[in-house]
């Protein structure tokens, strides 16, 4: 069955659509955080669709809110009518963003949103201009490619807007490792002072960046680069937008948006993923005076639809009564620490990073170089033993964890055994 699939999927989908795993698997059912496959496999799921499924699957309140809205028969009728869901959830997001006056505009995906910061901002700025970090990722349209800083997964270097990259996305092997916190974070905004003056006209429209870098392998930052940045943007009436496709919604466990870290209100946030627990919802929270730069006619024909508004409301009141952000922090600190353990006990682990339920591990080989092979086999490796994580990075060499935010202890541990053995096989590979 598996196998007739594989070939009709290579038959008639792109061949640059990636597929995990050397026979890929499809996924038929899930319950709590736990997914089976079409051959009846049940794995311990670590990547949760890529971060989005964030509170598990078969959730109740999630799907009784979901039922609610198909039974009065209106899945979708666009932004020209009103829709009680997506006020009600714009209003709680604009509260949590902090932002002043904030205002909000839905989307159904991180790299909708992500464009349309970038049209915002520019246009608010009158500026093709943007700073962003290098190893970045934002998306797959055609700007968010431009502001891309990884290879990778920039698929043209055409662009409809002129990028600056600057230091600070990927500490562990950028030109300012092995510096403090605080002389790396001082090297960094001198990078970023050298690019404005010497990189751009100056009137540079917006400055993008992830809390944490997601694709580029989970990279985190000191706590406090963005602001010292910011100081330097506001000398120039550079607009800050922080990509929290990822890091929103308390993932990162210290703060509800990865930003927090950084002690600094952006003036735009983009979000999406977690938010819809897999339904696609995404979408922009800004100043006001920023959202509403847009003087032509504009709509958008599912963003923010009843459906996706009313299962993303639940979503999020779900999260915020559970206290989902402690628990990111508890179970988080947790699997740092046995996974640094780990990596004290095997040369092929290069580096142990994260926050909350956002972990990378970055594999090596002797001499300290990438090892895309032994992040391969770990992938493959734990998949045999029944957990699902990702693999990505700038090298393709890290393993990425970001399980339902809904992790119980005992799934921390039986994931730590895991990995643990994955990893003691890919060493002795």
């Amino acid at each position: 069955m598996g196998e007739d699939l594989l070939r009709r999927h290579q038959a008639v989908l792109p061949d640059w659509l990636a597929l995990y795993y050397a026979e890929p698997i499809e996924i038929v059912e899930g319950h709590g955080r736990r997914v089976t496959d079409s051959a009846g496999r049940t794995y311990l799921d670590f990547f949760a669709g890529i971060l989005t499924n964030a509170i598990g699957y078969g959730i109740p309140e999630i799907s009784a809110a979901i039922r609610a809205q198909l039974d009065t028969g209106v899945v979708h009728t666009s932004t020209l009518y009103l829709i009680r869901k997506q006020v009600e959830l714009a209003e709680q997001i604009a509260e949590q963003s902090g932002i002043p006056g904030a205002k909000v505009f839905f989307t159904n995906s991180g790299t909708e949103a992500n464009e349309t910061a970038l049209m915002l901002t520019t246009q608010y700025r009158r500026s093709n201009q943007v700073l962003a970090l290098r190893n970045s990722y934002h998306g797959r349209a055609f700007a968010t490619v431009g502001v891309t800083g990884n290879r990778g997964w920039s698929a043209s270097s055409l662009s409809p807007i002129r990028v600056s990259s600057v230091h600070g996305g990927y500490r562990y092997r950028d030109a300012f490792r092995g510096l403090s916190d605080s002389a790396y974070i001082d090297a960094c905004v001198e990078d970023l002072r050298d690019v404005l003056v010497t990189g751009t006209s100056g009137d540079v429209a917006a400055f993008i960046a992830e809390p944490i870098q997601g694709v580029g392998g989970f990279n985190v930052p000191p706590d406090g680069l963005f602001a010292a940045f910011k100081e330097v943007l506001d000398d120039y009436g550079i607009l800050f937008i922080s990509d929290e496709v990822q890091t929103g919604w308390g993932r990162t466990g210290e703060h509800f948006w990865g930003i927090g870290a950084h002690g600094v209100t952006p003036d735009v946030m983009t979000f999406a993923k977690g938010l819809g627990n897999g339904l696609a919802i995404g979408g922009v929270v800004a100043r006001p005076e920023v959202m509403d730069a847009i003087t032509a006619n504009s709509i958008s024909t599912f963003g923010g639809n009843p459906l996706a508004t009313a299962g993303a409301k639940a979503t999020l009141d779900y999260l915020l009564d559970h206290d989902l952000q402690g628990n990111a922090a508890k179970l988080g600190e947790r699997l740092l620490t046995g996974l640094r353990e780990v990596g004290e006990r095997y040369e092929v682990v290069g580096d142990v990073r994260g926050k909350g339920l956002m972990i990378g591990i970055e594999l090596v080989g002797p001499d300290g170089a990438p090892s895309p092979a032994a992040a391969t086999a770990v992938l493959e490796g734990t998949r045999e033993r029944g957990l699902l994580v990702g693999k990505g990075g700038l090298h393709n060499n890290v393993i990425r964890l970001a399980p339902p935010m809904t992790l119980t202890g005992a799934e921390a541990s039986e994931a730590l055994e895991i990995l643990e053995a994955a990893i003691n096989s890919a060493a002795s590979g």
